[in-house]
């Protein structure tokens, strides 16, 4: 999830590109980089790391007055983050120069064509082709509008791009595909940003791009057009919110933001996942298909939120490949002497893949001959440097420091490594692994409608606010949900939460039941596990009878809780070992909303850091 930020009008393009790349910075920091057509050409600058890096460098060699420039800050996907993998990239003649969020699949292909036809192409991004063909459809109709569609009409993927060229110095180009991107309407002067954020102080008319569209600004106005080159209805809408709202996008907090943005983070963690022979891929794997073959065992390594998703994943695992699965709490890990071989599979799970615990526990792996595969949303980080393999999650830059969407796209990592061992050891059918991949491709539809139920769970997150202790109670993958929610009530609230097997209910945990007690319980499908509904159905009237107060979470059309829920929160029908990717949803906004109604700080809660760098 990169930032980019396009500008044309009377004022220094670089002073308000800039001025948007810090309101876009917590989109990607690990690169930025700035392009502006002035005198004749294009003068470009873009350094690896924060934006402060690039700053600094334009301090020493800046850039010439322009009044048309882009800019961008990255999330690294293709290619670390280097100098060289910075936007903005430009052609060999460096007339044309494009900046870029989001993924082209076909990029392989397109940059083979282009090195056949004597094109130098100098990083190790997707992005790059771009500027190229670009290059190569100016020369002939001398448009840059009509070069963008011609261009996007052969990408495949999810993608947005803004590019300006040299011979039209007054011009921005922009498209959207499956990635946002959003027009900003001034008086002389237009804007493109992927969030409004980015020209908030300027303007707050807008326009928002449809699917597959081309935006072309001048000074004087835009014009939009499909792929196709035919004229584009849009949207367009007034900003409600000011400046100092503008980083959250409008809303209260990051937090909130980001559980907004959980459905397409899930589907763009899903993005590119299946290659042309029908298979499923994952992004970069150093360990032979033969290797994953002889694996016996596999051990999954996390901390806090991150191993949650691991226990979740020892029920896809175990029960799609028929493999042994352990989950170790990586700061416990290498000091037990766990027994790890060649044979051994180690999988690491860490947001941002500096987790020290996690780090420390991979190396003790590795140093036991084990092959160790990493799953990430941090592009270039130890973690997955010191990897035998990686899956990168798509989420973006998470802020808030209690995870959400992080989380969830872990969760589809998880199932996608569970789903690849499956298809390389053959447990699983090419025709079953594509159906549960259609089945995931439909969670982020159903997370929208989870979203856009919350309300009554808000309201009764504020009632619960002058309570001390809520406890969670959970079966088969709703106990690392339980977990989840107790954690994330600990951390945003400050109180009192435990996570139970409801299995365990009679073995202790029932003793905590008194009159008024919210217990939060998460109740498998009806469907196919019966048993399982009928054996917590049954724990929801034990915990009832003692006088709890019971806050039900159940899918659509389960009636047999109705009659003991004094709370109930529907969410969509989903297959079992896939209910958490929803049914964690409301435990998020709970946690949430309760702390917000205690007063507590919900992005940096107390003595908390988003990233645990020492042991």
């Amino acid at each position: 999830m990169c930032g980019i930020v396009g500008y044309v009008g009377s004022q220094s393009a670089l002073d308000v590109v800039l001025a948007g790349l810090k309101r876009l910075e917590y989109r990607g920091y690990d690169s930025a980089g700035v392009a502006v057509a002035a005198d004749g050409g294009l003068a470009a600058a873009k350094k690896a790391g924060k934006l402060v890096n690039l700053e600094k460098a334009l301090v020493d060699r800046p850039l010439p007055t322009g009044s048309s420039g882009i800019g961008h800050t990255r999330w690294a996907t293709h290619g670390g983050p280097t100098d060289a993998n910075a936007h903005p990239h430009l052609d060999n003649a460096g007339r044309v120069a494009v900046v870029h969020n989001g993924i082209i699949e076909n990029f392989a292909a397109l940059r083979d064509e282009l090195a056949e036809r004597g094109h130098r192409l100098d990083s190790e991004t997707d992005t790059e082709v771009v500027a190229h063909l670009l290059a190569e459809e100016y020369s002939a109709c001398a448009d840059l509008a009509e070069s963008m569609r011609l261009v996007c009409r052969r990408l495949d993927g999810a993608f947005t791009l803004v590019a300006v060229h040299a011979d039209e110095p007054d011009v921005v180009v922009g498209a959207r595909r499956n990635s946002p991107l959003v027009v900003g309407v001034g008086e002389g002067e237009s804007f493109l940003a992927s969030d409004v954020s980015a020209f908030i102080a300027h303007t707050r008319s807008a326009i928002e791009l449809g699917q597959d569209q081309v935006v072309e600004l001048r000074r004087d106005g835009v014009t939009v057009t499909d792929f196709a080159g035919n004229p584009a209805d849009v949207r367009t809408f007034h900003i409600d919110w000011d400046a100092s709202a503008a980083e959250k996008g409008g809303y209260d907090y990051f937090m909130l933001k980001e559980i907004a943005e959980q459905p397409k983070a899930v589907a763009d963690t899903l993005l590119g996942r299946i290659d042309a022979a029908g298979s499923l891929t994952l992004d970069e794997l150093r360990i032979s298909d033969a290797e994953l073959r002889e694996v016996d065992k596999v051990v999954i390594v996390a901390c806090g939120t991150a191993f949650h998703a691991g226990l979740i994943a020892k029920y896809a695992i175990e029960h799609w490949t028929r493999i042994p699965c352990e989950v170790e709490l990586a700061s416990e890990f290498r000091y037990r002497d766990p027994i790890l071989a060649a044979r051994t599979l180690v999988v690491a799970i860490s947001q941002s893949g500096e987790t020290m615990d996690t780090l420390m526990a991979l190396r003790h792996a590795r140093e036991q001959g084990s092959k160790v595969l990493a799953i990430c949303n941090t592009n270039g980080s130890t973690i997955p440097r010191e990897s035998d393999a990686v899956l990168y999650t798509h989420a973006g830059p998470e802020i808030a420091v209690a995870s959400t969407k992080a989380f969830l796209t872990q969760l589809v990592a998880c199932y996608l490594v569970a789903l690849y061992l499956g298809q390389v050891r053959g447990t699983k059918w090419g025709d079953e692994i594509h159906a549960v991949i259609r089945e995931l491709a439909q969670i982020a539809g159903q997370v929208e409608q989870v979203l856009e139920t919350m309300e009554p769970v808000r309201e009764l997150a504020r009632s619960l606010a002058d309570r001390n202790t809520v406890l969670f109670l959970g079966r088969h993958v709703g106990y690392p949900v339980a977990l989840e929610g107790a954690l994330k009530l600990k951390e945003l609230a400050y109180m009192h939460a435990e996570g139970f097997a409801a299995g365990e209910l009679k073995h202790g945990p029932i003793a905590l039941i008194e009159k008024g007690v919210p217990v939060v319980v998460v109740v498998p499908s009806p469907r196919g596990r019966s048993v399982l509904h009928d054996k917590i159905v049954s724990n929801i009237q034990e915990i009832r009878a003692r006088g709890a107060r019971t806050i039900v979470i159940a899918e659509v059309g389960d009636e047999a809780v109705v009659p003991y829920a004094d709370h109930l929160i529907r969410v969509p029908a989903t297959p079992t070992l896939l209910q958490p990717l929803v049914a964690t949803v409301p435990l998020q906004v709970f946690a949430c909303e309760l702390a917000t109604a205690r007063g507590n700080e919900v992005d940096q809660p107390r003595n908390l850091a988003k990233s645990v760098t020492v042991e």
